[in-house]
């Protein structure tokens, strides 16, 4: 197969970061970009190529398309991968697949016995100093891992508009972190979850939370703790702690640059950490799809499947439902929800 030739639906700004991962990847090329925006189509076009159309049925019904990038609204997800598997084409779709739970187990047996790959978008599972940290306790460095930490700020709120739309912290903020913690710990099987409004009137009049903790409980009795806010005045916090029987890994914040000045009175970092997700997490879209061009190709890969986005989902769910009955919640991520 020579280039994949890639279509994309959704030309937001996930759209955007996709079509720039396409443009940029060797062995890829961006053929169409849909939106019912066609001017947010024609701005992404313009700059990474492909054709525009706002019909995601042209983009489906091409024959000269490979594959998809599902980068739409979150309740376009599970019809447009509909579309994919009858059409017969791959398709990479960003999390969440859907905020209903129930309309993810309806399409469930479809997407999983599909004859083509249908991958999730849960993007920092490529992370390099994650993937490196799996690697290092997959080799035994730290014995059996114990607990897990795994911290995770916002610099700031999204727009009241769009966390109305969300699904809610958990299903918005914390489902990354779920995902995470399954790359490491993939069994979960028991949830507790505790959240509070410290500091946003407009988040707790979405009846949302602006701060969470969650605790995870493997099958084996691991531990994975998780903290979130939707704020954070130093900038983009995202750490992960792995403790085992032999020892302990970290992976720690990022900034633009590891200069640090030491002085009699003080040590100090020149820059503050980066500030946003598309910062941080830059290198993980790009790694991300050449995993799925891998598997376009039939090729050993490490995507995120469907029914990963599943799980995610059933963790959210769940931990919402701690979190307002302030019980622990038991979950069977392979049984029905």
């Amino acid at each position: 197969m020579d280039k994949l030739r890639i279509g994309l639906i959704g030309a937001g700004r996930i759209g955007r970061v996709h079509a720039e991962c396409v443009a940029t990847l060797p062995g890829t090329t961006l053929q169409w970009v849909c939106d019912r925006d066609t001017e947010s189509a024609t701005r992404v076009s313009r700059a990474q190529g492909g054709r525009v159309t706002a019909n995601p049925r042209d983009v489906f019904e091409a024959p000269d398309v490979d594959a998809i990038i599902i980068a739409s609204s979150t309740p376009t997800h599970v019809d447009l991968l509909q579309l994919a598997v009858e059409a017969g084409v791959p398709a990479l779709c960003e999390k969440p697949v859907d905020l209903d739970i129930a309309r993810v187990d309806e399409f469930r047996q479809q997407a999983t016995s599909a004859a083509v790959p249908i991958a999730i978008g849960f993007n920092r599972r490529f992370d390099p100093h994650f993937a490196y940290l799996r690697e290092r306790i997959a080799s035994g460095d730290i014995g059996s891992l114990e607990q897990l930490s795994i911290t995770s700020r916002d610099l700031k709120p999204g727009a009241t508009e769009y966390l109305a739309t969300s699904g809610g912290i958990f299903k918005d903020l914390t489902i990354h972190d779920f995902d995470t913690a399954r790359s490491f710990i993939p069994s979960i099987v028991e949830v507790f979850a505790r959240g509070a409004t410290l500091f946003s009137r407009s988040i707790a009049n979405l009846d949302d939370y602006d701060t969470a903790s969650v605790l995870l409980i493997g099958a084996a009795g691991e531990q994975v703790s998780i903290t979130n806010s939707r704020h954070a005045a130093y900038g983009f916090d995202q750490r992960v702690e792995a403790f085992g029987s032999e020892g302990l890994l970290t992976v720690g914040n990022v900034s633009d640059t590891s200069v640090r000045h030491w002085s009699a009175t003080s040590v100090e970092a020149l820059q503050p950490y980066q500030n946003f997700f598309l910062e941080r997490y830059s290198q993980s879209y790009l790694l991300q799809l050449s995993e799925f061009a891998k598997a376009v190709r039939g090729e050993p890969n490490r995507c995120a499947g469907y029914d990963d986005g599943r799980a995610a989902l059933m963790l959210a769910n769940a931990a919402d439902r701690s979190a307002r009955t302030g019980q622990a919640v038991s979950v069977d991520l392979d049984g029905m929800a």
